[in-house]
């Protein structure tokens, strides 16, 4: 039967707040765990890093989605020897270039896709902002280029690049869809026309919440469709610390994003199950 496994991410773990105090790795890994999530997504590029966030994930049962930026071919190679030893649900690439022709993207992905065969987990693409994919209509022309290249679909970069007008047209709908229509794993942060990251808590920004639900269900509905009937998906929880966060007078977070991750992943779990009931 396919399920839905929800992630929670260790850089969002992170608290970045003026007293200076930071949980450790297994405190964190700790609460995840005991929160219900399903597994992690952190960073894979360190192979002692990779080992003892490995060692604490197999303790608890979790599992874990790993990211890498490679600029070249030949990043990806390290990264995936160390999937390879320590076991992943799946790997991110952003890739970490900003060619301006699509001319320049076609050897990079067919290399990264080329040595992503040789793995036993599949390697995904982030759509995200700085990165080879930081603009929609040129991940749209990567996606006539590549109609099979598998997204990792992180949408909350493409709202506020384009800076879409409310109410959404069908027009700008329609190139969220094809995205989405392409990506196999989510990251899950809200964003509106001008923040990257928005207090999901607050009323007056629930039109933007119930737009990213709607559009992450769009994406449940599709992938459902294309993955093979015991697949998982992944959905990350990724409310980032500062800058993403939004800070208040003192520096910090104006909400508790540890309580709005969770108020996620409780509202990504319902659509799921919405659709199978």
């Amino acid at each position: 039967m396919q399920k839905i496994l929800i992630f929670q991410s260790l850089w969002a773990m992170e608290r970045r707040h003026t007293d200076g105090i930071e949980r450790s790795l297994e405190e964190n890994i700790e609460m995840i765990a005991g929160a219900g999530y399903d597994g992690i997504s952190s960073d894979w590029r360190d192979r002692d890093t990779v080992r003892r966030i490995s060692a604490l994930l197999k303790q608890h049962g979790l599992t874990a989605e790993g990211q890498c930026f490679p600029a070249t071919v030949d990043d990806l190679k390290p990264v995936l020897e160390i999937a390879t030893e320590s076991g992943l649900h799946h790997l991110d690439i952003q890739p970490n270039v900003r060619p301006r022709r699509l001319q320049d993207c076609i050897p990079l992905l067919e290399g990264w896709r080329r040595l992503s065969e040789e793995v036993d987990f599949p390697v995904y693409v982030e759509t995200h902002r700085d990165r080879m994919t930081t603009d929609l209509f040129f991940t749209l022309d990567l996606l006539d280029c590549f109609p099979d290249l598998k997204l990792l679909g992180d949408i909350s970069h493409f709202l506020v690049g384009r800076e879409f007008e409310w109410p959404i047209d069908e027009v700008n709908h329609g190139y969220i869809h094809r995205v989405l229509d392409s990506a196999w794993a989510f990251h899950g942060r809200v964003a509106s026309r001008e923040q990257v990251q928005i207090e999901i808590s607050f009323p007056h920004h629930k039109m933007w919440l119930d737009l990213f639900l709607d559009w992450w269900e769009y994406g449940f509905r599709s992938w459902k469709r294309r993955a093979g009937p015991d697949e998982t998906l992944a959905f990350t929880c990724e409310l980032g610390p500062k800058p993403y966060a939004i800070t208040g007078p003192d520096g910090n977070d104006t909400t508790d994003r540890w309580a709005e991750a969770l108020m996620m992943k409780d509202l990504v779990r319902a659509r799921w199950d919405s659709l199978a009931a």
